[in-house]
């Protein structure tokens, strides 16, 4: 009997115990759950938030000697014209986009399929292209087939019959990510129905390899390690390879329009200090930098370009030849 009268007594103590932390509980959070939480700025926020620094990837060129001493040179002119510190850093282009997607840069030197990259993971934009005098287009060049100067293949009177001569042939690739050593040849190929796409190409040729970059691509054409070599125009002078391999090369096709590399700018960056840094970077067009600035990537000038203008040709030759950005 006693049990029973004492069970309901302890239910009640439980009871109140209960309601006792239900209170304390709604007394330490007397403020709404949202409310607790940490602050976290919106990527509006970030966007309008002044910068104190701008950092700018710098493309890693095989081309280029003494680039860090040649960066901080520009760098310290792109400071003074815009009114902040401007750090250069040097990167290749899958770790320049990668900067500007996790906010590491501001802005970055790549090429045209690097450039759609960064639009892509993080909404930059190219505003300034690069012209070279060995850019047959001025800020557009070609991607070429290189065959040996004594090649039975020769140029025909159109590109389908050219290019026919390759099927069965040994063709050796820039590299997978090469916009002229890979994407507009591969782009060619799909158009004109010799291939389906990347990875039908040695249904087409003899045998497919794939290079580090220009020189390998054609030093494997000069050791008749392949019949032909996929390359920039520019590819056939120094320092690619010498004067005296150049003259036992020869043009056998080529595939024009292949946008130059330029400068992209993130969309974080206010579109005051943007104009700022266009206008930093067109100073390096003046005489009193222009050696600097030709030393840096063989550029004599930077102009302005529209960035789904100037990166038309290479969205288009990446869609068709079935690739991604």
């Amino acid at each position: 009997m006693n049990k029973k009268l004492r069970l309901p007594t302890n239910l009640a103590i439980a009871a109140g115990l209960v309601s006792l932390l239900s209170l304390t509980a709604c007394g330490e959070s007397s403020q709404p759950p949202e409310a607790q939480k940490p602050v976290e700025t919106t990527a509006a926020e970030k966007a309008q938030a002044p910068l104190t620094e701008v950092t700018v990837a710098f493309a890693n060129r095989r081309d280029t000697t003494d680039l860090q001493g040649k960066v901080d040179q520009v760098s310290k002119i792109l400071s003074k014209e815009v009114g902040i510190p401007v750090k250069g850093i040097i990167a290749d282009e899958t770790a320049s986009v990668e900067a500007l997607r996790a906010n590491r840069a501001n802005v970055a030197f790549v090429s045209g399929r690097a450039a759609l990259k960064a639009e892509q993971l993080a909404g930059a934009k190219m505003y300034l292209a690069e012209v070279r005098d060995d850019y047959s287009g001025g800020k557009t060049y070609n991607s070429i087939f290189v065959v040996p100067k004594d090649s039975p293949l020769q140029a025909l009177s159109d590109a389908t019959k050219t290019l026919e001569q390759l099927r069965g042939k040994r063709m050796a690739f820039t590299s997978r990510s090469s916009g002229s050593g890979f994407i507009f040849p591969v782009s060619e190929l799909v158009g004109l129905k010799f291939v389906d796409g990347p990875d039908r190409l040695d249904q087409f040729f003899g045998k497919v390899t794939y290079g580090d970059g220009y020189s390998s691509a054609l030093q494997a054409v000069l050791r008749d390690q392949a019949d032909v070599a996929v390359v920039s125009e520019y590819a056939l002078l120094p320092p690619w390879i010498t004067t005296e391999e150049s003259v036992k090369l020869r043009v056998l096709h080529s595939v024009p329009n292949v946008p130059a590399h330029g400068i992209s700018i993130d969309d974080s960056v206010p579109a005051e200090l943007r104009e700022k840094l266009i206008n930093a970077f067109l100073k390096l067009n003046e005489p009193e930098n222009q050696q600097l600035f030709r030393s840096l990537y063989n550029s004599t000038q930077l102009v302005k370009v529209d960035h789904e203008q100037h990166l038309a040709t290479m969205r288009t030759a990446i869609e068709r030849a079935g690739l991604k950005p």
